[in-house]
Parts: C-alpha cells; sequence; structure tokens
C-alpha cells in the first residue's frame, strides 16, 4: 500500500468534512420537518417563516414563498407582492412592515381562504449580497382547507377610490342557496346610503358602485342551504383627495386669550400638509409672532390681537392630491362685552306688585350686542308666563314669594361673559316656616325630621323644644347648613316634650313650624319624679328664665325691663333680646335681636300699627339658653296721630288768628269813627259867643 501523501491527505480530509456536514444539514432539516395547518374557508392563516442569517447577523434578504414550483408572493426592498391569486389576500403579519434591513419575522398573512389555496408552500430566503446568495434554510408549509359545502370563493380585501366600483365575490357551490351581505353587521338593504349603490348578483357577488369616502368597513356574506350557515369577510377601503368638509362663515377670536382656527378636513390616505391663506396671501406661522401649527393642521394664537383679523382658507394635501382650498373664513377679533346699563343693587316690592329690572351691554369696541340673558342665582327657573324680555331688561308682573331672591344680568360673546347682580325684596312677607314635622324617640333622645319650607342654598336650622309641662324654651342650631335633621339628647324618660323648627337663610329668620309633642320612651316611678323635683337646677334647666318682663315707650324707644332669674345668676353669661312680629298664638315673625349684660334695653325702632311680641333669654357659659314668658306690644300709628293732632292744632291757631283779626280791626274801625266824632265836635261856632257881642 502506498504511503498517503499531504496533498492527498488534505483532499480526503476535505472530503469527509464535506461529507459530514451535509449529512448533519439533512439531520437537521428532517428533524425540523414541515408545519402543518389547517383552516376554513373564508378564515385567514399565517405563514411563519423564521430568519436564518449567516452568523447571526442582519443582512440584505429576499424573501420567496413558492407553490407547486412557482412564486406566488415575495418579499423585497420593505414589499410585499403577490400574484394572482393572492392579491389583495397577502399582508405582512404586523401592523407596519419594516424595511429590508430591520427586523421582521418573516411572517405572512393570507386572508380569504379558498378551497384552491390547500397544498404545499415552501419558503426560501436569497442573500443578493452574499455568494452564494441562498442557503439551505428554506421552511416547508401544508395548508389544509376545510372548504365546507356551501362557499367556493370567499371576498378578499379591497382598496378602491372614491367614486369608481368595488367588487366582492362570494361565489357559492351552488346558486340555489341563499346569500346576505353585511356591513359591520348590519344588513346592507338596512342602510340607506348603500341600498341606492349596491346590487348582488345571482352567484352572490356583491358590487358596490359608485363608492363613497362613508363605505369603508367590513363586508360579510353569509351563505345558508336552510340548515347549515356560512360566512366570510374581507374589508374595503375608500380613498379620496384631502377634502375640506366644513368651513364656517365668521369666526370670532376672542380678544387677548388663546384660541384656535380649525380646518375640518378629511383625508385618506391620511394628510401630508395644510396650506393656509390669509387675505390671498400665504400664512406661515413660522414668520409670524405668537402662532403656531398644531398637528392636525390647525392655527393656534396664543394671545388674540388686532393684526389677526382677516380672510382666512386652509387647503388640505394627501398623496392623492386634493379636492381644492375652503371657502372663505372670516376671522374676526372679538373684545369682551361691557355693560351700559345695570340694575339696581335692590328692588323693594310687595305681593302683586311688578318690577322692571334694566340691563344692557356692548361689545367692547363694536356696537353689537352680546348675548343677554337672566338667570335666578339660586338655580330655579324664571316663571315663563309672568316674565317679558325687551333687550336686556326683565319685567317680572304678579311678585309671588318665590320671587324673591337674588338675579344676575349675564351678558356673553366669544370672548369672554360678564354678569351683574340685583336682589328682589318682597316688604311684609313672611317666608314659608318648615313644615312635616315627624319626630321618633328613645328613652333620653329625640330625632327630628322635616321639609324645608323654600329650597334656598345655605339655610340654617336651629329646633326649640320644652318640657311640656314648663315654661321655659330651649334651643339647639343645627350644627350642619342645609341639614333637615336634627338629634335631641338629654331628655328625660317618659315625659311629654313639645319641639318646633325655626329656619334662617341669608333674608333672615323665617318662621316657626308648627309645633308637635313627642313623648321620650320609659317609664318613672315615684322615686325618679320626686328626684327631679328636689334637683330642678339639674342637666335641663341650669339657669332659670328672666322675671317680670315688662315694656313701656320711652323719649329714646321702647324700655324692655326684667328682673334676674331666681336661680343660676352664678352662671349667667348674658342676656338676649328678642323680638318678633305677631302675636303667641298666631305665629311670629322674627325682626331682631339683641345681646346685653343690664337689666334692661331699648329697642330703638319697632313699625307702627304692629303688634309685636317680646322674649327675654338667660344665657349661661354653656349656652344653654332660657327663654321668658313673652310679653306682646302694640304699637300705634303715632305718625297719624301726630299728623292728626297737628292738624287740629294748626286749625285752632288758624282760628284764633281769625278771631284775632277780627277783633282788632273792629277796635280800630271803632277808634277811627270816634276820632271823626271829635274831629266834627272842634268845628262847630259858639253860642255864647255871639249873644255878648250883640248887647
Amino acid at each position: 500500500m502506498m504511503p498517503l501523501t499531504g496533498a492527498v491527505r488534505a483532499c480526503v480530509a476535505c472530503a469527509l468534512l464535506s461529507a459530514t456536514s451535509a449529512a448533519g444539514y439533512f439531520n437537521i432539516e428532517e428533524e425540523k420537518g414541515p408545519a402543518q395547518l389547517k383552516a376554513s374557508v373564508g378564515d385567514s392563516i399565517v405563514f411563519n417563516c423564521k430568519l436564518d442569517f449567516p452568523n447571526d447577523v442582519p443582512i440584505p434578504y429576499i424573501m420567496h414563498w413558492n407553490k407547486g414550483g412557482s412564486t406566488v408572493f415575495s418579499w423585497a426592498d420593505g414589499q410585499l407582492t403577490a400574484e394572482d391569486p393572492y392579491k389583495g389576500r397577502v399582508s405582512p403579519a404586523h401592523e407596519s412592515a419594516p424595511s429590508p434591513t430591520a427586523e421582521f419575522t418573516g411572517a405572512v398573512n393570507l386572508t380569504s381562504i379558498r378551497e384552491s389555496d390547500k397544498g404545499w408552500y415552501e419558503c426560501r430566503v436569497h442573500f443578493p449580497n452574499r455568494t452564494p446568495s441562498t442557503r439551505l434554510n428554506g421552511t416547508w408549509f401544508y395548508l389544509d382547507v376545510d372548504g365546507g359545502t356551501l362557499l367556493a370563493t370567499p371576498p378578499i380585501n379591497k382598496t378602491t377610490l372614491e367614486g369608481e366600483t368595488a367588487h366582492f365575490s362570494c361565489i357559492t357551490k351552488n346558486r340555489a342557496h341563499r346569500v346576505t351581505w353585511y356591513k359591520d353587521g348590519v344588513p346592507i338593504p338596512d342602510i340607506v346610503e348603500l341600498r341606492q349603490r349596491s346590487f348582488v348578483s345571482p352567484d352572490g357577488s356583491l358590487t358596490i358602485a359608485p363608492t363613497a369616502m362613508g363605505d369603508p368597513g367590513e363586508y360579510m356574506c353569509e351563505v345558508t342551504d336552510g340548515t347549515t350557515r356560512q360566512q366570510a369577510s374581507a374589508h374595503l377601503d375608500v380613498q379620496y383627495k384631502a377634502k375640506v368638509m366644513y368651513s364656517p362663515r365668521e369666526v370670532q377670536l376672542p380678544f387677548g386669550r388663546s384660541a384656535t382656527l380649525d380646518c375640518h378636513f378629511r383625508a385618506n390616505p391620511p394628510l401630508t400638509s395644510l396650506r393656509w391663506e390669509k387675505d390671498g396671501f400665504l400664512f406661515d406661522p413660522y414668520n409670524v409672532q405668537g402662532v403656531f401649527y398644531r398637528r392636525n393642521g390647525s392655527l393656534f394664537f396664543s394671545k388674540v390681537d388686532e393684526i389677526h383679523r382677516g380672510r382666512y382658507t386652509c387647503t388640505p394635501f394627501n398623496d392623492l392630491g386634493t379636492e381644492g382650498p375652503s371657502p372663505i373664513i372670516d376671522v374676526r377679533v372679538q373684545r369682551p362685552p361691557v355693560f351700559t346699563i345695570t340694575p339696581h343693587n335692590m328692588y323693594l316690592r310687595r305681593s302683586g306688585d311688578s318690577v322692571a329690572m334694566p340691563c344692557d351691554a356692548v361689545n367692547g369696541g363694536d356696537v353689537e350686542r352680546p348675548l343677554i340673558v337672566w338667570f335666578k342665582k339660586d338655580g330655579t327657573p324664571l316663571p315663563r308666563s309672568r316674565i317679558t324680555m325687551e333687550g336686556g331688561n326683565l319685567t317680572l308682573v304678579d311678585i309671588v314669594d318665590e320671587d324673591r331672591g337674588m338675579y344676575q344680568c349675564v351678558a356673553s360673546n366669544g370672548a369672554a361673559t360678564i354678569s351683574v347682580e340685583t336682589e328682589l325684596v318682597l316688604e311684609n312677607t313672611a317666608p314659608r316656616p318648615p313644615y312635616n314635622l315627624r319626630a321618633v324617640s328613645s328613652t333620653t333622645s329625640v330625632t327630628l325630621t322635616w321639609l324645608p319650607g323654600v329650597e334656598r342654598p345655605q339655610t340654617q336650622h336651629s329646633v326649640w323644644y320644652r318640657q311640656a309641662d314648663t315654661p321655659e324654651w330651649r334651643t339647639l342650631r343645627v350644627g350642619d347648613a342645609e341639614s333637615t335633621e336634627a338629634l335631641v339628647s338629654g331628655l328625660k324618660a317618659a315625659r311629654e316634650y313639645e319641639f318646633m323648627v325655626l329656619s334662617q337663610d341669608e333674608h333672615g329668620d323665617g318662621m316657626f313650624s308648627k309645633a308637635i309633642r313627642v313623648k321620650t320612651a320609659g317609664t318613672s316611678t315615684v322615686e325618679e319624679v320626686q328626684h327631679e323635683i328636689r334637683e330642678a337646677i339639674g342637666s335641663f334647666q341650669q339657669i332659670g328664665p328672666p322675671r317680670n318682663v315688662t315694656v313701656r315707650v320711652t323719649g329714646d324707644g321702647f324700655l324692655v325691663a326684667w328682673d334676674p332669674p331666681a336661680f343660676g345668676v352664678e352662671d349667667l353669661k348674658h342676656y338676649m333680646v328678642r323680638w318678633a312680629r305677631g302675636a303667641p298664638d298666631s305665629g311670629y315673625l322674627p325682626s331682631g335681636t339683641d345681646v346685653t349684660n343690664d337689666l334692661s334695653y331699648v329697642i330703638r325702632y319697632l313699625e307702627e300699627d304692629r303688634l309685636y311680641t317680646i322674649f327675654v333669654l338667660s344665657v349661661n357659659s354653656n349656652d344653654m339658653e332660657v327663654t321668658s314668658h313673652p310679653v306682646s306690644l302694640y304699637v300705634p300709628p303715632y305718625r297719624s296721630q301726630r299728623a292728626l293732632s297737628v292738624g287740629m292744632a294748626v286749625g285752632l291757631a288758624l282760628v284764633a288768628v281769625a278771631v284775632a283779626a277780627a277783633w282788632y280791626l273792629r277796635e280800630k274801625q271803632i277808634k277811627r269813627m270816634q276820632q271823626q266824632q271829635d274831629d266834627e265836635a272842634s268845628n262847630l261856632p259858639s253860642s255864647n259867643g255871639k249873644d255878648s257881642g250883640k248887647g
């Protein structure tokens, strides 16, 4: 045997290495095996072709999917292409297709499966910049299609331009089978927009002519033979040039504030650019201070100024072009409104009267009037049958108690909203008292509930209560504003108590509710009664009421005087004087309250021709209040009496003056007549002188 030379030994080693590598590769391919896939007609399936880069370094590649020795679809340069009958039915298995050099899993989605799609598929990868350009990394798939018994050719996804025709196949195996088409789950005959533009051919296919931009969606054909049902779906995408859908003729931008000018458009494919023009010239926000583009193409004004007024148009563009610019948008700069006439702060009226509250405004820097509306501040609606509006003036007739309160005149425009308030006060009208007072008692407490007389914000209530056989009233203020429930505790078992509720709001005190009597639970023994008598100064009565309350008229007003309590004076905090219109047995209308540490108090003013009830309360350091017996006081109509007295005095004075004048004239006349007589007597000749001359 001849010895092997070095060259021969090298060749043998190469052959053995090549044989070993090839055997190893084929063993790997045998271990890998084909992928078995199964789908029904109308379904979709994913061919997941794993990429195997040399040395795991991504390089440019091309992928081919072959069937029956021919390429049916390919991936190259970032694009997925397909041959008939696969056109429109294949897409990358991900939403966005990566570039050729980016990571791509090789997964392809085949939709609208047909029976003819059944068979073997091979995925091969080519590396155009490498020698050799192919590797033994192909992947085999076997697709088994369950064709069913009804549907032969399902519909496939369609993309068309607006105005063109869209055709969806839905070919049945038997033309006797019934075909029904749906758009997004709704039968097409029920869709008015499609009913006139679509028809179904005898083989079950759907045609839409012409297509409109509202047609995109999922279209499903349903085939049935009466017992069996089969469905298949496809999507329609209608593309069109970017177009303006709506353009307002006029837009008011608020002066000094931020604002947005929108261009209402639609575009498919998506918008690529938006062109704005102002007064016929290109308007570039990058060259205008304080104006910016938003992502949707709208113009954003950070602070509106007079320079922004003008005539604007917008023109949207996409890959297909544009339908043209919008109609002209007249942009005006709107200044905030300004009141020119405002109502008085308060109007005082009686029930049944009328009131006219003027209000008017203009837009700042303009003669146009803004929108003027009247509201009632507490939210209650205005009585439509009793109000009239002329311009901004509000007139309310036949005033009732519910009309009192705060009113707002509101003026608004695109720039701002302003308001002014006024109050309507009713004279001599008693507020409605709380009503429907109910009580639930226990051994030492009573829970009260009631309904407010009038629903108003910030209404406060206080509970007045006393033991039925005692004259002293105690009060409990309800802490929570607008609450209509209170718990009165610290009561005696098996005792009868009397309760009333007083409401107060921003208008003052209301009237007391009707009193109710409630007996606490439990029983009382003779010893308990005696103990209560012995401890008269107990938890309920720690201080006595003021005694001997009197009221008399003085030059300064009405002097209320009283004696100190019989007990508890050492714990006295102060006295509280309350006066209210009305009689004790007909309900009170509180008028005033004041605090003093003296044993007298002067009420400076009370309305004339009114009946008042006056209380004096003792208040101790624990804020316990005990009320005296009420004192009634009638205030006479002093003014009318004074007027009558003055009239009588003036009349008497006039009579006296007349008498004096008559007496004076009479005396003067007598004196004048006597003087005349004296003068006549002095002018007569003397008889004695004549006689002596003759003699």
